[in-house]
């Protein structure tokens, strides 16, 4: 049994927050319909919410301790439904075409909203086509290499790099992905060449990392921190503008070497464009609640994460400043289209 569990087995088992598999839904019709839902009894059945990479990425570690809290809340069961595919898009425009009742929900992320509709042509629009309900958390990016990989620093990645053009490989969780975007404008910042390995979420990338079929990633916290902290992983530095302190000691990549850099992830809940305005109060409402409580920001701090909050209004301003933001990114740094 040992022996079938591998790799895969022991990084599933070291996620953060890990719950028990849900049993899956089926596919929604294409077309709107009309909501129905009385919003003053809402909810009154199950609710979904998606996750559009495969599990075991940072969206899904945040989903499924959003949809627990809820659980307990309200005692309506909230599945996570993971729809990865074309780097967020599949389940993102499943989640858009949904009743706009509050019952079908997406767990959004920078690269859904942002990076991938900036570099792909996707089949929604990231604005119109969505009710922002909450922006749940903000996390920096890691990078993290195989112990195999002979850089223990960011300017020893650098310097690698550079003795051997292409030959590096990074991994991501998918191509237009913040994780891709973030090794992109890696290579146009340090002036270096590697190979770019997209997958269908951070999980799947994370456990190929592991078993040293790629040599480094830009990972979300939430799922590269464990492997850290276990050496299974070496962490070079952090993404953000500034230093985490679940990790004081490491470096941003700005001051290790890469000056100006800086990327960094977010998530959060956005609904169907034409949900009922009191649902999305009401989602909101209990959401914030939830990343107000002590043991939910603890879990979230402690893989690097800072629970948000805010209202509706603020989360969607908030999305349309990000793509105003990589898409001037994107222009400056040359980065290719998808």
């Amino acid at each position: 049994m040992k022996s079938m569990l591998g790799v895969r087995g022991v990084v599933m088992m070291v996620a953060l927050f890990a719950f028990a598999a849900t049993a899956a839904w089926s596919q929604q019709p294409m077309e709107k319909a009309t909501a129905k839902t009385a919003p003053h009894d809402y909810p009154t059945k199950s609710i979904r919410l998606i996750d559009p990479f495969q599990s075991g990425g940072g969206s899904w570690v945040v989903a499924r301790l959003i949809g627990q809290k809820l659980f307990e809340i309200w005692g309506q069961s909230v599945v996570v439904d993971n729809r990865g595919g074309a780097s967020g898009a599949i389940g993102s425009e499943l989640a858009a075409r949904a009743t706009p009742d509050g019952y079908t929900l997406l767990m959004a992320t920078a690269s859904t909203m942002v990076t991938n509709p900036l570099l792909s042509k996707v089949p929604f629009d990231p604005v119109k086509d969505f009710a922002p309900v909450v922006y749940t958390t903000l996390i920096p990016l890691i990078v993290v290499v195989h112990p195999a990989v002979p850089a223990k620093s960011v300017k020893e990645l650098v310097s690698l790099a550079r003795s051997q053009p292409g030959k590096l490989n990074y991994a991501s969780a998918g191509g237009g992905t913040i994780s891709h975007l973030a090794g992109e404008l890696f290579k146009a910042t340090a002036g270096v060449s590697m190979l770019h390995v997209p997958y269908k979420g951070g999980g799947p990338a994370i456990i190929e990392l592991v078993g040293g079929q790629v040599q480094l990633q830009f990972g979300n916290m939430l799922i590269a921190l464990p492997h850290v902290k276990t050496g299974r992983l070496r962490g070079l530095a952090v993404t953000g503008a500034r230093r985490t302190s679940v990790i004081p000691d490491m470096p941003t990549v700005s001051e290790a070497g890469v000056a100006g850099y800086e990327v960094v992830q977010w998530h959060g809940v956005l609904a169907p464009a034409g949900t009922p305005r009191e649902i999305i109060i009401k989602l909101n409402r209990e959401i914030n609640s939830i990343l107000s409580l002590t043991e939910v920001r603890a879990r979230l701090l402690s893989g690097g994460a800072e629970p948000h909050g805010g209202t509706p209004e603020q989360f969607g301003d908030h999305i349309k400043k990000d793509i105003a933001k990589w898409a001037r990114v994107i222009k400056d740094a040359g980065i290719p289209p998808n």
